[in-house]
């Protein structure tokens, strides 16, 4: 008897640490600017879906949490390839960036890739919309939407609009 609960207690045990390691590098927050190397951002963070090297040497990686995420997280590695900062970018400071005017390759490198089952082509008014989950500032899901001319690749506007996709139609909290 006493063994069997030593076991459960030891399995316990580790698959909390186990979870707690997960947690940290799903954001980053076990990284130090200046201190942690590439390579221990992506052994902490996974393979990021996106990167980007500067003229300078210099990385931006970015880090959708999905398929249906509410948070997309940059890393950015200087050229002397220590971590720099990690920002969460789906947020209303990140959104007010997205202009009429910008291309695709600008709208990724801000809020980086859109979610993968939210990415639309509208034919008829030749429209090419991306959309991201997020979560807004009353905890609540939400999308944030930039429609492109489809040809162009040039974005046409954007806007926010709540996710009535949740139980009964009802828009979900987030964390739920």
């Amino acid at each position: 008897m006493n063994n069997i609960f030593l076991v459960c207690v030891r399995g316990l045990v580790v698959f909390s640490a186990l979870l707690i390691a997960a947690c940290a590098g799903y954001s980053g927050s076990n990284l130090k600017p200046g201190v942690s190397t590439l390579p221990e951002v992506v052994a902490s963070m996974g393979e990021p879906a996106m990167v980007w090297k500067n003229p300078d040497g210099s990385l931006q990686l970015a880090y959708p949490r999905g398929p249906a995420g509410t948070q997309t997280f940059m890393a950015y590695v200087g050229p002397d390839g220590k971590l720099q900062r990690i920002e969460g970018v789906l947020d209303m400071a990140h959104f007010a960036r997205i202009q009429a005017g910008m291309s695709k390759e600008e709208v990724l490198r801000v809020l980086g890739p859109p979610g993968p089952l939210w990415t639309q082509t509208y034919s008829r008014s030749n429209t090419l919309a991306w959309s991201w989950l997020f979560c807004d500032s009353s905890s609540l899901e939400n999308f944030f939407d930039v429609m492109f001319d489809a040809t162009t690749g040039v974005v046409r506007s954007t806007e926010q609009r709540p996710n009535y996709q949740g139980r009964l139609g009802i828009q979900p909290t987030c964390g739920q």
